[in-house]
């Protein structure tokens, strides 16, 4: 019972996480129809830059006040959300017009830049760091041997109430109506007086802003940063576009429920099978869903008149 119930805590906080990594994809594909292979290194720039706040306010060293991590989650979503905007203007508006290759291509390009970039010594840099304590991560309560700490808590309350912001956004008001629009007929939603550029610039903003709150509880969670180049965040990205997929790409609450479903499979995997295969068990239940349902749990076939 003690390891089932902590296998579950692990893949629900697990599954938050990727969730919020998932959104980005699933956002900025329903809107543009194409995948932003970038938006995993924006997650990584979130968890950085997320250190660099809290070592430049030294709580590094010093014990971090309560208003911390609200303080350095704001200044993270700000600062990704802005990344994320320059990324469209300066990298895909200009090739909104071209082919599906031409802006897959410069999506991979962009990823290898923010990488290496973050790799410079005045930048990042190449060492791991450990990640300041900016919230008490004690036992909140014990239920059968297995202790539910803050932290976990703070990963899946703080994921929710984005979340729900988010559905509130895109269902409940107008620039979530224009977003809608906008993935429906971009050339019909300009001639109603919808200012696409605008709003796919914000869809950008919003997508970047989840990644980097998804970066700071990933590390407040794990602790530990690696260098941005680093296998362990393409893994992620690849696992978080995976759950986008499955619960049906440009489906806001499908991927939700893809990154808890493929957190649930890959925990209890190597928890009950074998640990050393838990990244197999992901692409396996891709591979499974697209046989069964090739356009994700959630998603709808499209028919298009030739």
């Amino acid at each position: 019972m003690t390891k089932l119930l902590q296998t579950l805590v692990n893949s629900i906080a697990l599954g938050s996480l990727y969730a919020l990594t998932a959104l980005g994809y699933t956002l900025v594909y329903g809107v543009l129809r194409f995948i932003n292979f970038a938006h995993s290194d924006v997650f990584t720039v979130g968890a950085w830059i997320s250190f660099v706040i809290a070592s430049a306010f030294g709580w590094a060293v010093t014990e971090s006040p309560l208003f911390a991590m609200p303080l350095i989650l704001l200044l993270a979503m700000a600062t990704c959300a802005l990344l994320g905007v320059t990324i469209e203007i300066l990298a895909y508006r200009p090739l909104r017009r071209a082919p599906r290759l031409n802006v897959l291509i410069t999506a991979i390009g962009v990823s290898l830049f923010l990488q290496n970039v973050g790799q410079l010594k005045f930048v990042f840099g190449t060492q791991p760091q450990h990640m300041p304590a900016l919230i008490h991560d004690t036992s909140i309560v014990e239920i059968a041997g297995v202790h539910i700490r803050v932290v976990d808590v703070t990963v899946v309350v703080l994921t929710g109430l984005l979340l729900f912001g988010l559905e509130f956004l895109v269902y409940r008001t107008r620039l979530g109506r224009a977003m809608r629009a906008v993935s429906f007929d971009e050339r019909v939603a300009s001639l109603m007086g919808i200012n696409v550029n605008r709003i796919v610039s914000i869809t950008f903003g919003i997508g970047s802003a989840l990644a980097a709150a998804g970066g700071l509880l990933f590390a407040l969670k794990y602790e530990s940063i690696k260098q941005s180049a680093d296998a362990t965040w393409v893994l992620l990205g690849l696992k978080a576009f995976v759950a986008a997929v499955v619960g049906g790409i440009g489906n806001v609450r499908g991927a939700v429920a893809g990154a808890l479903l493929i957190a649930f499979v890959e925990m209890f995997g190597a928890a009950y099978f074998s640990p050393h295969m838990r990244d197999l068990y992901v692409f396996v239940i891709l591979i499974v869903v697209l046989l069964f349902k090739p356009s994700g749990l959630f998603g709808k076939a499209v028919v298009e008149k030739v």
